[in-house]
């Protein structure tokens, strides 16, 4: 498979000179994530007209260019099961991936399966298969052997394709700016994450009282720096469990933090200071800053009509050839019967209401909601057998 294997920064430049001329891109990423702060980028994948490339970033360094070409509005950029895609654009640039077309994505706007694999798609739209056997190669080892770069060329050489089938079906069902939207959705949902503290998510952390919480805050914001510096995990550097234990104890003793089972190691030797500082912090916080308890998940309105919306949103999906994972799922449905059953002030405007998904799924409810519509089997031999009818 002929192609241009970039090591330099040199190369680099002059590979995104060309695709700056190019009006469609579609690339991929290769990366290591399971033992490091954030996915370590091993490898770039790129094709584009008669251009086919790997870019190589671990002898070139800094592949800022790629990245503010990809980043650049006014072209159209394919990828597939974009995240971590659309993840390191952002880290690099600070911004979202410019004119990003997800295969993945734009395959659920058309009723096909949500979420598929590339190799699923490609077979199912190219009437090809793409090789096997790199799932779990070693992506930072140099030099890449012969079978590791074919495999990873062939993530990128049907995306166009791919493309192109696509947004004939999208465009045929009047659907881009849906997918648009989506995609825009998704990529804005990544840099929020990216952003977000996300100290609620420590697991074991919900029944605590405000100021145990302030302490698993502080805790965990000691964690993410001590995990970005060394370049680990998180939960390498301490576990969920051990740091509500700490908040629990809610001491900055050191004694009373090396007594806690678990954090006597010898790996918390050198940081009981640093342990101890980040809980006295805390613990001078004043009341009235103190983080407010979650009110939880909110009590099912009605859990006979959730059952029923949730199985009415495959119905509307297939009816309107979407992909039902992609439309919404059972606490979808559980947020927009709260809205309109039990509204509180804080709510705010559930996702079955908003944008294409309001328009195909928040009005039928509704309708369903107020006795305007009802629901029939219209053909027991049909793969979707029901669909929706006006009360007359």
């Amino acid at each position: 498979m002929k192609h241009e294997y970039i090591n330099t920064a040199a190369g680099l430049d002059d590979l995104c000179t060309e695709l700056a001329k190019q009006k469609v891109i579609a690339f991929d990423t290769e990366f290591v994530s399971e033992d490091c702060y954030r996915p370590q980028l091993c490898l770039v994948q790129v094709a584009a007209g008669d251009i086919l490339a790997i870019i190589d970033p671990m002898p070139i360094g800094d592949t800022q260019p790629f990245w503010d070409l990809i980043a650049e509005p006014g072209r159209t950029v394919i990828a597939h099961a974009a995240r971590e895609e659309s993840r390191f654009c952002y880290r690099f640039t600070g911004k979202p991936i410019g004119g990003l077309f997800d295969t993945q994505l734009a395959a659920g706007f058309v009723g096909m399966e949500y979420p598929a694999s590339l190799g699923n798609l490609v077979n199912r739209l190219c009437n090809k298969t793409l090789p096997k056997g790199q799932t779990r190669t070693n992506w930072r080892h140099r030099p890449l052997n012969k079978d590791q770069i074919i495999y990873a060329l062939h993530d990128v050489t049907e995306l166009e394709e791919m493309y192109r089938k696509l947004s004939t079906m999208i465009d045929k069902l009047d659907r881009k700016e849906w997918v648009d939207e989506e995609a825009a959705s998704k990529q804005q949902a990544v840099i929020d994450a990216e952003n977000r503290e996300n100290w609620r998510r420590v697991s074991g952390s919900s029944g605590l009282n405000a100021r145990q919480l302030e302490i698993v805050r502080h805790l965990w914001r000691w964690r993410e720096n001590r995990a970005k510096a060394t370049d680990r995990l998180t939960k390498r550097v301490m576990r969920d469990d051990l740091i509500v234990e700490l908040a629990k104890v809610g001491s900055s003793d050191e004694k009373k933090i090396r007594n806690i089972r678990g954090l006597d190691r010898r790996g918390f030797t050198d940081h009981y200071e640093d342990i101890a500082t980040a809980i006295g912090d805390a613990l001078a916080v004043p009341e009235d800053d103190l983080p407010k308890r979650s009110r939880g998940t909110r009590r099912v309105v009605s859990p006979m009509l959730s059952q029923f919306l949730s199985t009415s949103i495959a119905c509307i999906s297939r009816q309107q050839k979407l992909a039902p994972p992609i439309v919404g799922n059972a606490e979808d449905v559980r947020e927009l019967l709260g809205y309109e059953l039990d509204r509180r002030k804080s709510d705010t405007e559930p996702s079955l209401l908003k944008g294409w998904r309001g328009e195909i799924v928040g009005k039928t409810f509704r309708r369903i909601l107020a006795g305007e519509l009802a629901i029939r089997v219209a053909d027991v031999t049909e793969t979707q057998p029901l669909e929706f009818i006006d009360v007359k």
